[in-house]
């Protein structure tokens, strides 16, 4: 139930203390580095957001904490402006929930088939994508109509288009930054690196090992 942060150049440790004493079982940096989102596992795990400006010298401070899952929480993202996260559930949960985390608002949420081991932001906010057991989902958000009706949307999901690896396990996966914004990069657990393009097509693979 405790993260540990540790300063390169400083060569210093900080410590995350959970005050709920669970498990954490995942963790993500916001991109700017000011923000740690955890996600925890046991009887209502929670999501919590940690305020990480000097944790050296005051520690860590949690900011924000939202309900939402059953049993566990597997992954954890914040979007490349930092202002939303989306968290994902164990294979006793499969809930995928998106927070607007400042407002503490859930913007969105639905349900995956099959458990997910990790999920990766577009660079433009405006989707984010799944991967697990014959899965890769791109998800996409509509914060304006979560904004208009003041509660959680249904996610619009579609699957990505895997030809000769729909029987492969993808194990992490992580967007395109700059010139490759519009790609998709996800490994696999027979160690394939696979491009996904802007229509969601498994476009090349290379072998790893």
């Amino acid at each position: 139930c405790t993260v540990v942060l540790y300063n390169v150049r400083k060569n210093r440790q900080a410590h995350v203390l959970n005050a709920s004493r669970k498990s954490v079982t995942c963790v993500a940096f916001s991109p700017d580095g000011r923000y740690l989102a955890t996600g925890e596992c046991g009887h209502a795990p929670a999501v919590r957001v940690w305020d990480l400006q000097d944790p050296m010298a005051s520690g860590a401070v949690q900011i924000a904490e939202f309900p939402g899952h059953t049993h566990g929480v597997n992954c954890v993202a914040f979007s490349t402006s930092s202002k939303y996260l989306v968290s994902v559930g164990s294979q006793h949960d499969m809930i995928v929930n998106v927070w607007d985390w400042r407002a503490n608002l859930k913007l969105a949420s639905n349900k995956v088939s099959s458990r997910v081991k990790a999920v990766s932001f577009s660079e433009q906010g405006n989707y984010f994508v799944t991967v697990g057991f014959r899965h890769v989902k791109f998800w996409f958000l509509e914060y304006s109509r979560s904004a208009k009706f003041k509660e959680p949307v249904p996610l619009m999901g579609r699957s990505a288009i895997l030809g000769e690896q729909k029987d492969n396990e993808f194990c992490d996966v992580v967007c395109g930054r700059g010139e490759a914004a519009d790609s998709t990069y996800a490994i696999t657990r027979s160690g394939l690196l696979c491009e996904f393009n802007s229509r969601r097509l498994l476009d090349k693979w290379v072998e790893l090992r």
